[in-house]
């Protein structure tokens, strides 16, 4: 440990630093370690609870669901209810549900949580109902929170009489805004650890080293290390305000990131193509064409000789009509360093889909053209 921690413990020469740091470190390509890192041991954690959805208008779960038939009478026997063990209550008013929440770092005893009730039965809709106390237990298996109250549902579902249906968004999801209190806090090491790491959210060498060597100018000795492009130890103080301070000073401090490796992203699921600002290609031409093959289904009805001809069936006869069209071929020649911009107006102007673009860039990668990652997810 270097003698650092005696000017954080002197507010005079705190505001120094501030002052140097303010008036040093700007730059146009400069960004706050805030944004670009997190401190290891701040993140979420997550709970998760089973409990029952009650006060339903006929839309619970059937009978046939068996786990929430047992939920319902072990509750009413906690009550002093004398059931025995072959009650098997006629319900549709009940659900059973899973409730989740996140509990953001450092939250203290006696705070309230947003809680997410879904169905896990097959109840139809939860809008209207109260959820019952609910126990919200950790990865360790420890009650953290105390979940309940009214849902708030955004979506519903209406049925008629002769099966028609009409549903709008999920009716089976409702949130309890600060519908869960948290009776004990969740205990982090790394507050009483000697050293905190900046975790990169993107890691890269030259930002990791770039974070440390900023650390090291504005505090002074080494106090950062870079220990890989995802992580920079830094020493820190042990005194708890000391520590405060000496994180929010780190945090407003920028540095300039290293350099990103140019992404396109496609997703397949919707046809999304993302292309970042520094992809470019290196010399190519690109034929852009295809047949299309066009199906038209229709039936029509066949009937005998005559009207009142008896003789013979009337039958559905199904009629195809097959269209083959061949779209023209477009060639387009994309000089070496061919930029984002100037890829976009060239597929643009011959009315390529977001699935021909993606063929296109997949076929630009294969033969080594495309200057830059490829993801499909």
């Amino acid at each position: 440990m270097h003698n650092f921690q005696q000017p954080l413990r002197r507010l005079s020469e705190s505001l120094v630093y501030i002052i140097f740091l303010l008036f040093t470190t700007a730059s146009i390509a400069a960004r706050p370690i805030a944004e670009i890192a997190d401190i290891y041991g701040d993140r979420q954690n997550q709970l998760i609870g089973y409990g029952l959805v009650v006060g339903l208008d006929g839309s619970g779960d059937k009978s046939q669901v068996k786990f929430t038939q047992q939920s319902v009478v072990n509750m009413i026997k906690q009550f002093g209810v004398q059931l025995d063990d072959t009650t098997n209550p006629k319900l549709k008013n009940v659900a059973a549900v899973s409730v989740t929440a996140m509990v953001e770092p450092h939250m203290g005893a006696g705070q309230t949580l947003t809680v997410t009730v879904s169905s896990i039965g097959d109840a139809k809709s939860l809008r209207g109902g109260t959820l019952l106390l609910t126990p919200l237990r950790g990865i360790d298996g420890e009650v953290y929170a105390i979940a309940q109250g009214s849902l708030v549902v955004g979506g519903f579902n209406a049925t008629g009489a002769n099966g028609t249906s009409v549903t709008r968004n999920t009716p089976t999801v409702g949130r309890i805004p600060n519908g869960a209190t948290l009776e004990r806090n969740i205990s982090a090491a790394e507050d009483i650890d000697p050293t905190i790491k900046l975790q990169l959210k993107q890691p890269s060498y030259e930002t990791a080293l770039n974070i440390s060597k900023a650390i090291n100018q504005m505090f002074g000795g080494l106090v950062a290390k870079a220990l890989n492009k995802g992580q920079v130890e830094v020493s820190a103080p042990e005194d708890s305000e000391d520590r405060v301070m000496f994180v929010s000073m780190i945090q407003k401090l920028e540095v300039v990131e290293g350099l990103k490796i140019p992404k396109v992203v496609f997703n397949s699921r919707t046809g999304t193509v993302v292309i970042s600002q520094n992809v470019t290609v290196s010399q190519a031409a690109v034929s852009q064409g295809g047949i299309t093959v066009t199906i038209l289904e229709s039936e029509s009805v066949s009937q005998p000789g005559g009207a009142f001809n008896s003789v013979g069936e009337t039958a559905i006869v199904q009629n195809s009509e097959i269209n083959i069209s061949e779209v023209n071929g477009t060639t387009m020649i994309w000089p070496r360093g061919t930029n984002l911009q100037e890829i976009v107006d060239a597929i643009n102007n011959v009315g390529a889909t977001p699935e021909a673009l993606m063929q296109i860039l997949q076929a630009l990668d294969e033969v080594g053209a495309l200057n830059g990652d490829l993801v499909v997810i």
